[in-house]
């Protein structure tokens, strides 16, 4: 496995910054973020290493070059919007810009893309079922015929009141994995699997690696932290952030001993990426990289 981690944490820097602290630092690989250029809509969100609506053929040289010269792998092209937005202009820009992004990374050379599948918040999982089966084999399609992957990150995208009741990501638990699946079967469409979400929604993290080890494209590494006495005086069905918190790994509850034997297990070689929220850890730039190389010095004693 290539130890990485995704480059949303430092906005601040360029493609080229990013990859020199990646080498300084013993990463083998970087999951490399494509927003469109602009105002971030979200925390985490809106990061553009790579201007994907841009791109020019000097540009995928020059990027290509410095990666293979820094000896750091380009994990993904990611971008995470929601391609379900009831809101049909706005889903459009949405999936267009994807396709943007499954385009540069043919073009890189690349065979990864990271997104959300995106959902209605307002609507039920079978409504939800419903638009994905008109929008996204147009998608995986596109992917297809560009010889990219497309990984979905579990992340319900349940945090803020404006994501309430239902979220912004429908691809959550291995139930709905399973439909989505049924109906798109493609070797080119699977998950970017993130434990920490499972974790705080009260499901075995573990467990999956097994089922889905055939559509395991992409690892995120993000740890949770659950204080037990909020989610008591809450409970579940509170904004998650009432009760539980992101952390880099080894500050959080998940077991990353146990979940890391498993992708062992079913004979996972890909990349595995930090992905870094924690709050703790985000005064200054120096502290974001710190937390990375801290993080890194957790997760790398369980990988051989």
């Amino acid at each position: 496995m290539k130890l990485g981690f995704a480059s949303a944490i430092l906005p601040d820097l360029t493609f080229e910054e990013v990859y020199d602290f990646a080498a300084g630092n013993g990463f083998k690989c970087v999951e490399t973020m494509c927003w469109p250029k602009g105002k971030a809509e979200r925390r985490y969100a809106g990061v553009t290493h790579i201007d994907v609506d841009a791109l020019t053929d000097a540009e995928v040289e020059h990027y290509r070059a410095y990666a293979d010269e820094k000896g750091i792998e380009i994990s993904a092209i990611s971008y995470y919007p929601n391609t379900l937005d009831p809101d049909l202009a706005a889903r459009s820009v949405y999936i267009e810009h994807i396709k943007n992004c499954i385009t540069a990374a043919r073009r890189l050379g690349l065979h990864n893309v990271n997104t959300f599948i995106g959902r209605d918040q307002h609507k039920s999982v079978s409504e939800n079922m419903a638009e994905f089966k008109k929008v996204w084999p147009d998608i995986i399609k596109f992917a297809e015929d560009n010889d990219v992957k497309i990984g979905i990150e579990n992340c319900p995208m349940l945090f803020s009141a404006d994501e309430w009741p239902g979220g912004k990501n429908l691809a959550i638990s291995p139930k709905i994995w399973r439909e989505m699946f049924s109906i798109i079967d493609s070797k080119y469409f699977g998950l970017n699997l993130d434990p920490s979400h499972m974790y705080w929604m009260q499901m075995n993290y573990v467990k999956p690696v097994y089922e889905f080890k055939d559509k395991l494209f992409h690892i995120h590494l993000k740890d949770i932290k659950l204080y037990k006495d909020r989610l008591d005086d809450v409970g579940t069905l509170a904004a998650p952030l009432e009760y539980m918190a992101p952390k880099i790994p080894g500050l959080g509850d998940i077991d990353w001993s146990a979940y890391i034997s498993a992708l062992y297990d079913v004979g996972y070689n890909g990349c595995v990426v930090l992905e870094i929220e924690d709050k703790a850890f985000e005064n200054t730039l120096e502290d974001r990289k710190y937390s990375i190389i801290q993080a890194k010095k957790h997760v790398e004693q369980f990988l051989f």
